[in-house]
């Protein structure tokens, strides 16, 4: 049997970062993120400051959870770079989300969104840790033609860079 590299290491731990979101399983999530005093870690939810320290970063998440009927993330667009002890994982989180229900025993509205994330680890003796997490929503499409250097594209007049 073959161990695994870093990189496949890492990407098992941004894994295990949405499964305990998904599960609404705050203990998990806990114990995901680097808990170190020389290392303070951070958090930026869409929309929201930036949280810094262990426990307020794992206050939004179980307000998170406690306010979230589901959630489920399709990860697309994942990219691992692995440098020493220090890891980056950019990703699209293609979020499918429920409201509370108006009636008990349902499901409420469901509502998707994308989000681009960043997601930096630190190796530990205990694997890789989450030190920060940073989600910006995606507001705009992207016009490939343009992204790729057509004449037509926005380069010409970056006023056609906003939507």
């Amino acid at each position: 049997m073959t161990s695994l590299t870093d990189s496949e290491r890492v990407a098992l731990a941004n894994t295990a970062l949405y499964e305990a979101m998904e599960q609404g399983d705050h203990g998990a999530m806990s114990r995901l993120w680097l808990d170190d005093p020389d290392l303070e870690v951070s958090c930026v939810h869409p929309g929201w400051p930036v949280l810094r320290g262990r426990g307020e970063v794992l206050r939004s998440y179980a307000l998170i959870m406690a306010n979230t009927d589901y959630i489920q993330f399709f990860l697309t667009d994942v990219e691992v770079s692995v440098m020493s002890d220090t890891a980056m994982v950019t990703c699209t989180e293609n979020i499918l989300s429920g409201a509370p229900a108006e009636e008990e025993g349902q499901l409420g509205p469901l509502v998707g969104q994308l989000v681009v994330a960043t997601n930096v680890f630190r190796r530990t003796e205990d694997g890789w840790k989450v030190w920060a997490h940073h989600g910006s929503p995606v507001l705009a499409e992207r016009d490939d033609d343009a992204a790729a250097g057509d004449a037509e594209g926005p380069d010409d007049d970056p006023d056609q860079l906003l939507p």
